[in-house]
């Protein structure tokens, strides 16, 4: 490709609403063009690398044995209803009327549409397991859409289901799509982790998020170095707490006056005790699926924090959010005094796992101005109890014990293990081996395509523009003509560029009549992995060869050029 025949609108000037590099460089480059709030149009170079991820992931999802499916963009709402989910998804999901008053929604995801693919097609254990996926566009109506391609609203999508016969037998799947995934992502060139996650509005019972790490990226993780352990912070475990300092001293269950004492750090300091030996209640106001408010108090250590993602989860709510002074006290507690024992009978409550069966701590006396001390949490049913702390960096390794190291991450994929979640509710079912009724078990396994282009550029980019690796990047190889008008540079820039495309290497001539310091910014801002810059000193026998990471610069004999590009590229 001849770069004065080809479309690349590159600009000096970045979007006003840019705030990321991937942002910025992808509309300065050329690769996409923004349309609308959080919609982009992908020019001839961004849907180069499109077609290229597009590529890699149909290649090893076919090697896997998914087979590869369409569903339609705009999906019946009767669908969404009979899952559930219509009502309740939030208002990221567009929903929309025809003509003939039929709801319908532009899908941001299709757990509901593979559901009724399969329905009454697929009737017997014999037919399982079985992994349907498609490429296809998604529309999620974001509040803020923002980051460009990483947080738009109209975006592909590689989603694939899985339905099986068996919990046993998704967990196979779930471990092939794993490292299927891997796989991808490894062709892909990208640095990434494959971390513990929550499973959010998906749901199901297990998830795994395939996280690009990069400095800049939107989400925190926790990584052991020691082991393979790493983990999105909603998620993340630890190994319990300890304190080698003393508990506090009592010989029996005490309560004590603590006058306008409300604090962690005023109930420490008074018993002289490390805030390991505390708990803490931390009261919210819940939103349930039937529109219904309910208090809930969660209780931790008094060191640690609460996790608001594992704390929603532990409530099966909609939504958590502070409650107000008044609805607390309209619930019987008191804030700031607030203890385990003793609540009012309708009041719901979770417990963090570590502080099960732990004694001598101190605790509200759900009365004002009084504490418990040597309190041991016990008599609770098991159901009380959830992980509900926050991990941070510092803590220790579920797994091994080593210290836990906070990175940042940005998620390219996740794969989750729905169970019945979905089969159950819209009546999907085979016939088992024993002849009974059984709905399906189901995984889901998405990544995001047109998001990908972006991580990559996140992920690997300077001050002067993006830097693709070989595997997706739209050209691998630019030829830089510096003088247009000298006519030995023309033919031997087309000559060594004529024998690359008959290697197959992808390769662009930059032969505009521009000066050399533009054609040199437009490649440093562009990023092609190679450059060859056939200037002035080929009267000498010599050209440059150029590695865009880095931009390392080596002078060659001309007549090595061809055979270093082979040795390279090939």
């Amino acid at each position: 490709m001849k770069f004065s025949k080809f479309f690349i609108p590159t600009t000096k000037e970045a979007p006003k609403d840019a705030v990321l590099q991937s942002h910025i460089y992808l509309i300065r480059a050329g690769f996409i063009n923004q349309n609308g709030s959080g919609l982009y149009d992908l020019l001839p170079l961004g849907k180069m690398v499109y077609d290229n991820i597009y590529n890699v992931i149909k290649e090893e999802m076919d090697k896997s044995g998914a087979i590869q499916v369409n569903f339609s963009v705009v999906t019946p709402a009767d669908f969404w209803k009979e899952s559930g989910r219509f009502n309740v998804y939030g208002k990221e999901l567009l929903r929309f009327k025809d003509r003939k008053e039929n709801d319908f929604v532009i899908s941001p995801t299709n757990e509901e549409s593979a559901v009724n693919m399969v329905k009454n097609k697929i009737t017997s254990y014999k037919q399982l397991p079985l992994n349907i996926y498609q490429i296809n566009t998604k529309f999620r109506d974001e509040a803020r859409p923002r980051f460009g391609l990483l947080r738009g609203r109209e975006f592909v999508m590689k989603d694939g289901y899985s339905f099986h016969s068996s919990t046993e037998d998704l967990d196979k799947e779930f471990d092939n799509m794993y490292k299927t995934y891997t796989s991808i992502f490894t062709k892909l060139g990208l640095n990434f982790r494959a971390v513990e996650a929550d499973s959010g509005a998906i749901g199901g019972s297990g998830s795994k998020e395939f996280m690009v790490l990069a400095d800049s990226g939107e989400d925190d993780i926790l990584v052991c170095e020691s082991c393979k352990y790493a983990a999105n912070i909603e998620a993340a475990k630890r190994k319990p707490k300890t304190c080698n300092n003393l508990p506090p001293q009592s010989s029996m269950m005490s309560k004590f006056h603590t006058p306008n004492l409300k604090t962690i750090d005023e109930i420490a300091n008074l018993f002289k005790v490390d805030k390991f030996y505390t708990i803490k209640a931390i009261i919210k106001k819940a939103k349930f699926e039937d529109d219904s408010f309910k208090i809930v108090v969660f209780f931790i250590r008094g060191c640690d924090e609460l996790q608001e993602v594992k704390a929603l989860n532990a409530t099966s709510a909609l939504e958590l959010m502070d409650a107000s002074q008044e609805e607390i006290e309209e619930a019987g507690l008191v804030a700031g005094f607030c203890g385990p024992a003793k609540l009012p009978k309708d009041i719901l409550f979770f417990i963090d796992n570590e502080l099960k069966d732990q004694k001598e701590m101190i605790v509200g006396a759900n009365e004002k101005d009084y504490h418990i001390i040597g309190f041991s949490v016990s008599s609770f049913k098991d159901e009380r109890f959830k992980d509900l702390v926050a991990v941070n960096e510092g803590d220790c390794c579920p797994k091994c014990g080593a210290i836990l190291k906070k990175t940042k991450g940005i998620e390219a994929g996740h794969i989750f293990k729905l169970g019945q979640k979905y089969s159950k509710p819209m009546n999907a079912t085979f016939l088992d081996k024993n002849g009974k009724t059984v709905p399906f078990f189901m995984g889901c396994y998405g990544i995001g395509v047109t998001r990908l282009i972006a991580i990559a550029v996140q992920s690997s980019h300077d001050e002067k523009g993006i830097i693709w690796n070989e595997k997706i990047a739209p050209f691998k190889l630019q030829i830089i003509i510096s003088n247009i008008k000298d006519e030995n540079q023309i033919n031997f820039a087309n000559e060594i560029y004529e024998k690359c495309e008959n290697l197959g290497i992808k390769t662009i001539l930059d032969d505009r009549d521009e000066r050399f310091g533009v054609k040199m910014n437009d490649y440093e801002l562009i990023g092609f992995p190679y450059a060859l810059i056939v200037g002035k000193n080929l009267a000498n026998g010599e050209v440059e060869f150029i590695k865009r990471a880095g931009l390392i610069k080596e002078k060659i004999s001309k007549d090595e050029a061809l055979n270093k590009i082979k040795e390279i590229l090939l």
